[in-house]
This record gives structure tokens, sequence and C-alpha cells, in this order.
């Protein structure tokens, strides 16, 4: 054989260094694409543990507090308000804006504003002279920018029926432009409803109003704190049945 002849080079073991690379891209856009999934569907829990995995493999250094949720410029995906799960987030939603925009308003009224979610449906309480005086149908001045921040919430994060609903306790009205107590439930809720007509954008369609009077008791009567209970207005979001044939909000 020829001297001339030269040996190959050594070939270096493992992958190519472009292999590396690559696997590193892929694993970006997957969590990227993670990332977009977490928030379309605005779980809490999940986006803190994404953004905080993100800000690792990304090498952030800029300090970001990752326990709020994305809320501007995002919206839930369009599902039908038959699952316990929307109507916790919105609950969410509602009790951290009490905390963080209206502080000292909800340390006024904390015990007298109540958020459950059931299934199937979202109900807002507030109870006792917090949303009206006594006797009177006329929201309170520093009430109406909670009531409408609610409204906007409803709005952007929720779909189905809105039901303001309201109730009152037993002691008999005396005096005033309602004669019973009937009548002045009736013109509470409506009150709400049209409210929330004036100041958001909500489809008028999905509002609806109901007065109970003092029939519907969720606390004995026979103490002021009871009573105090049973003075209120509800906004519930639901499903309310259509007569057959009807699609909501036909």
């Amino acid at each position: 054989m020829s001297n001339d002849l030269q040996e190959c080079p050594p070939c270096v073991k493992g992958a190519p260094l472009w292999v590396t690379t690559f696997g590193d891209l892929m694993s970006l856009l997957l969590c990227f694409f993670v990332l977009l999934l977490s928030f379309s569907e605005i779980d809490r829990q999940k986006y803190k543990q994404v953004a905080g995995s993100m800000e690792k493999a990304f090498g952030m250094q800029r300090k970001k507090n990752v326990s709020e949720s994305p809320r501007h410029g995002l919206k839930m995906i369009a599902k039908d308000f038959d699952q316990t799960a929307i109507a916790t987030r919105v609950k969410q939603f509602i009790g951290q804006e009490l905390e963080e925009n209206f502080e000292e308003l909800y340390r006024k009224i904390e015990d007298d504003i109540e958020i459950e979610a059931k299934k199937d449906q979202l109900v807002i309480r507030m109870m006792g002279e917090s949303t009206f005086d006594s006797g009177k149908a006329d929201i309170k001045p520093e009430l109406k920018p909670l009531i409408l921040r609610i409204g906007q919430i409803l709005t952007s994060e929720t779909a189905g029926d809105i039901v303001i609903a309201g109730h009152t306790d037993n002691v008999p009205v005396t005096g005033g432009p309602f004669q019973s107590n009937l009548k002045l439930s009736i013109a509470r809720a409506a009150t709400v409803a049209q409210f929330l007509m004036d100041q958001t954008t909500i489809d008028p369609k999905r509002l609806s109003t109901m007065g109970f009077g003092e029939y519907r008791p969720i606390a004995e009567n026979d103490v002021e704190q009871g009573r105090r209970k049973n003075r209120r207005v509800e906004i519930i979001v639901g499903t309310i049945p259509r007569p057959q044939g009807m699609t909501n909000h036909e």
C-alpha cells in the first residue's frame, strides 16, 4: 500500500451537534404550546406551574408575580355552563377582585357577601344592608363599582342565563313606595338588572329577574343575624330551561 494514504480521523462518539440544538428547540416549542393551552383554560394552579417552568427554560431574569392569572386579552374557551369548574374559576376571579381592588369596601361587607359555585350554577349573594338601605330599592353608590365589575366578569367569562333574585326577611314593610316585601324584592332585583344592562355590554337576553319576598329564607327569621342573611339579592348564573323547540337566547 502507498504511504501517501492517510488514516481516517477517529469518529466522534455520540449524536451530531445539530441534534442537540434541534432537541432543545423542540422542547421549548412544546413548553410554548403547553403555556398557550393553560392560558385558554385559565387554570390558576396550572398557570403558576407552567409559568415557573417556562421561566427556567428560557432563563428569564425579570421577576414577575405568577400568582395572577392572565386576564387581559384572554377569554375562556367557549363551553356550555354545565361544569362546576367554570363556576369555580369565576368565583376565584370575583373573590380576587374583591380582595385586591375593593379592599376597603370588602372589609366592610365581607360578612354580607357570599360566592357559591354549585353544579351548573354560580350564586353571588349580597346580604343585609350592604347593597340597599332598609325599605329602599336604590343601589348604594359605594356598591355600584363592585356590581359593575361583577357584571363585567360575568359578561366576559360566562355563558348562559343570569337571574337576579330579590329576597327579604319576614318583617312587614311599613310606609314607603312598596306595600309588601314581595314588591320590594321585585324592585330590588329589577334595579340590579337594569344597572347591569345600562353599565355593561351584557346581552339583555341573558338577564331576567325574580322577586320572592320573604318566602324563600336561607336562615331563621327569629334572630337578627338570620334576618340579615334573608335580606339579600342573588345574582345566579346558570341555564333556564326553555320550552321545547326554543334555544337559549332565541
